[in-house]
Order: structure tokens, then C-alpha cells, then sequence
């Protein structure tokens, strides 16, 4: 009895997957022929569509997760996540040097956190970890606000492009 059931549910998720796919082909073909129908009293109009554009529409705008892997064999995906901007400076003569001051210190207190020093003219930043969630940084951030309230208004965070290893993807 329980096999019956799941292969019902299965054959009822896959016909709605399917019709929901036609359907938006449908529909997309749908609008192109109604523009490219001619209508008495009104302007004609012809919609030539490209087989690229036609091969993109539909498909999931997330950039692809590939798996990478660094030279001690440890596996990451990189994919949009979330960072700590801990500096951002454009003073041609102190930036760099803070960015790297404070890019020590911060190792110094979270050495288990990745900390970048990058160079956009004309802004000097420094960028700590590397988050999935908005609510894993904001949690670093407080700790960090507690150790340097000196930088406290200074750091916030930001949507990065983020190294997460493999093994928490999972969790």
C-alpha cells in the first residue's frame, strides 16, 4: 500500500512539473504570436527571437555552484553570500596601511575567519568571512563590535561573492 502511494505521488508531481514547464513555453510562444499577428487599424509589429535569447529564457538566473578545490584537498563552492566590510577608505596615502592594520588585528581575534584587503579605485577595502546567511555575519559582526568598538560604525555588511566549504553546504 505505501509503494502505491508514493508511486501515485510521484506520478502526480511529475505531471505538474511537466504541464508547468509546456505551460510557460506556452505562453511565452503565446506572446510572440499576438505580436506577430497583423490587426486591422493598428501598426504591425515582428518579433524575430533569437535562438540564444530563446535557450535563456526559462533557465534559473543563480550563477551555476561549481565545487573547487585548494591545494590541501579541503572542496568549496563559491556562490552569492554574505561578508563583514570591517574598512573602506579612498585616502590615497593612509588607506592601504589601515586596511592592512586592521586586516592583522582581525586575524589576530578571528583567525577562523577569511579576511581579503582589495584594491577598486579609488577605495581600499577590507572584507572578513564568508557567510551563507545574512544571520551568521550579523552574529560575527556583534562580536567583532564588541572587540573594536572602534570600528563599530565603520563595519557592516555586504553581498559578496563568498567560499563555502562543501561539508557545510549540508547543514
Amino acid at each position: 500500500m505505501k509503494i502505491l502511494s508514493k508511486i501515485l505521488l510521484l506520478s502526480v508531481f511529475s505531471v505538474f512539473c511537466f504541464s508547468a514547464i509546456a505551460q510557460t513555453q506556452r505562453q511565452r510562444k503565446e506572446i510572440i504570436d499576438e505580436l506577430n499577428t497583423a490587426k486591422p487599424g493598428q501598426g504591425r509589429v515582428m518579433v524575430f527571437e533569437d535562438k540564444a535569447i530563446e535557450e535563456v529564457l526559462g533557465r534559473s538566473m543563480a550563477p551555476p555552484r561549481t565545487v573547487y578545490s585548494t591545494a590541501d584537498g579541503v572542496q568549496f563552492v563559491r556562490m552569492r553570500g554574505f561578508k563583514i566590510q570591517a574598512f573602506s577608505g579612498n585616502n590615497q596615502r593612509t588607506s592601504k596601511n589601515e586596511a592592512y592594520y586592521k586586516q592583522g588585528l582581525i586575524n589576530t581575534s578571528f583567525p577562523g575567519h577569511e579576511t581579503i584587503v582589495t584594491f577598486d579605485s579609488p577605495f581600499w577595502r577590507l572584507r572578513v568571512g564568508n557567510f551563507k546567511s545574512r544571520e551568521e555575519a550579523s552574529a560575527v559582526l556583534n562580536d567583532m563590535r564588541k572587540i573594536f568598538p572602534a570600528f563599530g560604525r565603520e563595519m557592516y555588511i555586504v553581498i559578496d561573492e563568498v567560499k563555502i566549504p562543501v561539508d557545510k553546504l549540508q547543514e
